[in-house]
């Protein structure tokens, strides 16, 4: 019975979950990527092969391709102006949750968040304005990112710090440098044998764009950097 009940709750959720609706104002979204239920993306962009999973805030973002976002994550915003002689928005441009405006000062512009390709981002993170994240990072479960992180550099923790980096200094060269995320739908599926070879996938990468044999990955590369 209790089995019973456990498999009627979880149903329920799953429907409670698919009701909710994904805001999208003023963003693009790659037809290859999706939002999940809940979640609110607003002014931000969004490249192929990307997702963003349940109940986000995403603000001013750009968002590389193959990027993973895990539930509950905050990224961009706005922020109140410490320097000003008070933080409250009664005494900014805007509507907010209250109602009175004793002045209309202009808040600086926010600033933008650039996330890179092949990007994880941990459930419940928080990414503060301004941010960038490297190609090929990961970003703990609950950390809080004030500053820029390196491509493919692990970090966690409030305020996140720089756990170890996922490769060496040579392989992560040669996987910047490779553009992979850059590769059109074909070369994908021929290479895609290979990505949990991290030598063997470089060594066919970097093969096909100096020889002819592998003419294909080369003007993949190009393409995505065109």
């Amino acid at each position: 019975m209790s089995r019973l009940a456990d498999t009627l709750r979880l149903l329920a959720f799953k429907l409670l979950r698919k009701s909710r609706l994904v805001a999208v104002k003023g963003s693009t979204v790659h037809p290859t990527s999706k939002l999940e239920a809940g979640t609110m993306f607003y002014a931000s962009t969004m490249q192929k092969h990307s997702f963003c999973g349940y109940d986000c805030d995403v603000y001013q973002a750009d968002i590389g391709s193959f990027v993973s976002i895990a539930n509950g994550v905050v990224i961009g915003g706005g922020r109140h102006p410490m320097e000003w002689v008070a933080m409250s928005p009664v005494f900014y441009e805007g509507r907010d949750s209250v109602r009175a405006k004793f002045s209309r000062h202009q808040r600086p512009p926010p600033q933008r968040v650039r996330i890179g390709h092949d990007v994880w981002i941990g459930r419940s993170a928080i990414v503060l304005p301004g941010v960038e994240i490297g190609d090929g990072a990961v970003v703990g479960a609950g950390a809080v990112v004030t500053k820029a992180v390196p491509p493919y550099a692990i970090v966690a923790g409030n305020p996140a710090r720089i756990v170890r980096h996922r490769f060496g200094e040579d392989i992560v060269r040669r996987l910047v440098a490779s553009r992979w995320w850059s590769l059109d739908e074909a070369e994908l599926h021929r290479l895609g044998p290979r990505f949990n070879d991290v030598e063997g996938f470089l060594d066919a990468i970097e093969q096909g764009a100096g020889h002819g044999a592998g003419q294909g990955a080369g003007r993949g590369i190009e393409q995505g950097a065109a």
